[in-house]
């Protein structure tokens, strides 16, 4: 049990990048972290980081077998769940993956929900605006609305996300209004790094692409919804972000006639992971949620009336 101890520290450690901040989720003080790993390196024969006072990085060892090391815990920390599952009640822990602003403005509030809900299951939650391969960066689950698929992974589609173009009227009095798909070449594009300064509208003569020039580019949408409201450009952003400032006026929509395709927010969970209760339980209740309440203009609000446990 103390190697098996050691690999869960170790694991923690690496995927934290400190001792202190794994220490503290822990529970044990530092010097402790630290002498179960200098344990572990003494096994081996071989060290696992690289340790300066700045900064903690995983030696070639370390990085080689940091995810056959994160497979045998998650499979040693299921096994004695299921053992301790007497009463059948769900327990356990979910390492999850959620976008970053989506995440800030609701998922957290719906996964908190469901902690609840679920006394005996604990959540580590990640916010980041990229797509992760699962298996590879040890996650249990991982939303988001890119295309990306991977080998060993199971997509479960979610809830689709409606987007808009609009800008504010200042930028529009200034800018000109667009009146075709191709005008937006010439204006100042906000675009959302993950979806890219491709554009592409859906008219009456079918699918248009556009390629926009970016004035503004970053990875976070309340970041380009903010540099919309102060007239720096034209974005294209999701309803629940932009439907408060389409309501007061603050915002105006462009080229209204014209539709863009939706995302879709899915859930990818690998194979291993994917059978498990407390995943399939946290699934499903995301997918009866996300179903009922729509990625729409009123997500936002609606999150507040979710249901308070899961279905």
């Amino acid at each position: 049990m103390d190697k098996f101890t050691g690999m869960q520290l170790f694991v923690r450690v690496a995927e934290t990048g400190s001792f202190s901040e794994a220490a503290r989720q822990a529970g044990v003080v530092p010097s402790v972290m630290a002498k179960r790993v200098d344990q572990l390196e003494w096994r081996i024969r071989a060290p696992l980081f690289t340790r300066t006072t700045r900064k903690l990085y995983l030696t070639d060892v370390g990085e080689r077998y940091l995810p056959v090391l994160r497979h045998l815990v998650q499979q040693m920390e299921d096994t004695l769940n299921g053992m301790a599952q007497a009463t059948g009640a769900l327990e356990g822990h979910i390492r999850i993956k959620i976008p970053g602003t989506l995440g800030v403005l609701c998922l957290s509030s719906l996964l908190n929900r469901f902690l609840l809900a679920q006394p005996l299951i604990s959540l580590e939650v990640v916010l980041a605006d990229r797509s992760v391969n699962p298996i590879e960066e040890g996650f249990d689950m991982a939303l988001g609305a890119r295309p990306e698929s991977y080998g060993g992974i199971q997509d479960h589609p979610l809830a689709p996300v409606a987007r808009r173009l609009v800008a504010s009227p200042a930028y529009l009095a200034r800018a000109g209004t667009p009146r075709t798909a191709s005008d937006l070449a010439s204006h100042d594009g906000l675009v959302l790094s993950t979806t890219g300064s491709h554009w592409e509208l859906q008219g009456h003569q079918g699918l248009v692409g556009v390629q926009v020039r970016s004035k503004l580019r970053s990875n976070d949408g309340l970041a380009l919804l903010q540099a919309a409201n102060d007239g720096l450009g034209i974005a294209l952003l999701a309803d629940y972000l932009v439907a408060p400032g389409l309501r007061s006026g603050a915002l105006c929509e462009v080229l209204p006639d014209m539709r863009l395709p939706d995302l879709w927010l899915k859930a990818m969970v690998p194979n291993n992971r994917a059978e498990l209760p407390r995943i399939r339980a946290l699934l499903e209740w995301l997918s009866v949620t996300l179903g009922q309440l729509a990625l729409s203009e009123g997500f936002v609000l609606d999150v507040q009336s979710a249901p308070a446990q899961p279905a």
